[in-house]
């Protein structure tokens, strides 16, 4: 199993963003948190780094349904997704959204395995679209 669903585009890191802000959109998701992992690193340690961004992405009816199953499942939530800048190819952005699959194996709960495959389902889609204008 893999740890996220990818996609490499070569555009600018703004351009990145706000394509992956739509492209969620498009698929339900609302982006609720945005954690600028590169101002903190620079702020709290004073250490540099590449732009990186965590958007903290939900799909109300998808998290609805898993909560129903269990209440801890929140903790699983396949809800970040990642824009960072390739360090090794200037000009090039990375996406990176959690696959949901790994919110079943972890949790055991078979129960949850339609919601992450629906889950899995708009991810994809939306990764897909930023796909599209990809490398």
């Amino acid at each position: 199993m893999t740890l996220a669903i990818s996609t490499t585009m070569k555009t600018s890191f703004a351009d990145a963003v706000a394509r992956t802000r739509d492209a969620l959109a498009a698929q339900g998701f609302g982006v609720l948190t945005e954690i600028d992992v590169k101002a903190t690193m620079k702020t709290k340690l004073d250490q540099d780094m590449e732009d990186y961004l965590i958007l903290g992405a939900c799909n109300p009816s998808l998290a609805h349904r898993a909560l129903g199953v269990d209440r801890q499942i929140g903790l699983l939530l396949p809800c970040n997704v990642v824009v960072r800048s390739d360090p090794q190819s200037t000009g090039h952005v990375i996406v990176d959204a959690m696959d949901p699959q790994l919110m079943v194996s972890i949790a055991e709960q078979p129960e949850l395995q339609s919601v992450a495959d629906d889950a899995a389902e708009k991810l994809r889609a939306a990764i897909g679209a930023l796909s599209t204008t990809a490398m």
